[in-house]
């Protein structure tokens, strides 16, 4: 059986929505994986959506290890201005000691799911670990409120969503599985057309309730745990995998720039699409 890591904060209610529609789509036979494990950066008792979602882990018997990165850090007594590469000296020992809990687990996948914390070098070399970024390959970077800034400023035709794999330079990782969409036509010309001739610094005084923005997040979202199933879901067939220099191959072992799902997450998303 296909082996799965799961590495979370457990911040808030996306969180628990994400690993139940996972555990929903390995017990529908969808994904053919189990998820060895569940890795938190807090502790019970730090915060009351953490402990829901640790609450919901234990509830499908997954094993729960979690190391509050706080109380590491707090017992480190190293000056966080201490460096070590690009990490705080207190981070790298921190995925050290996490990697030393999750010694007795060899997962083939690890999924970043709402995981707080930058991933340093050491843990990027030990697992494959891949994360979601919202925007095609080769898109815009950033958080996704930046993603679509960009996106407006530059005017563009389309977008996308995508998973890499994690690198030591953040949101720099290859494409790992992706899918895109168009923002023209239908809707979205109506709100382009709203925004013509206006700078894009006076459209973000309206913040996220312009409608343009709205809409290009709205796709984007719906199309976001889709392609997460999607992903584990070619993980766990043997269609997709890293090979041994961290480069996305495909069944036969040749690199591809990422693995095109558009028209299965299409088929997916149904009612959004234009």
């Amino acid at each position: 059986m296909y082996k799965l890591g799961w590495f979370s904060t457990g911040r808030d209610k996306a969180a628990r929505d994400l690993l139940q529609a996972v555990d929903s789509s390995i017990k529908r036979g969808e994904i053919k994986a189990e998820i060895a494990f569940v890795f938190s950066n807090r502790e019970p008792g730090e915060a009351r959506e953490s402990d829901l979602f640790f609450e919901l882990v234990k509830s499908y018997h997954i094993p729960l290890i979690h190391l509050s990165y706080r109380r590491f850090k707090a017992g480190q007594g190293i000056s966080i201005t201490e460096q070590a590469g690009t990490l705080p000296l207190w981070r790298l020992n921190y995925d050290r000691e996490a990697g030393n809990r999750l010694q007795g687990f060899h997962p083939e996948l690890c999924v970043l799911a709402g995981y707080m914390l930058i991933v340093g070098k050491e843990m990027c070399q030990r697992y494959n670990m891949v994360n979601l970024h919202p925007a095609a390959p080769g898109g815009p970077t950033g958080t996704w409120q930046e993603v679509i800034w960009q996106l407006i400023d530059n005017k563009a035709e389309e977008t996308g969503v995508m998973m890499h794999l994690v690198t030591p330079e953040l949101d720099k990782g290859p494409p790992v599985t992706y899918c895109t969409f168009p923002i023209r036509g239908g809707a979205f010309d109506k709100c382009w057309d709203e925004i013509k001739g206006h700078p894009t610094e006076e459209i973000k005084k309206q913040g996220e309730n312009n409608r343009l923005f709205k809409l290009i997040r709205e796709h984007g979202l719906a199309r976001e745990f889709p392609l997460i199933i999607s992903t584990l879901k070619a993980f766990s067939e043997g269609k997709i995998r890293v090979n041994s220099e961290k480069q996305i191959v495909d069944a036969e072992g040749g690199a591809i720039n990422g693995y095109n799902l558009t028209g299965e997450i299409n088929e997916a998303v149904g009612g959004v699409i234009l």
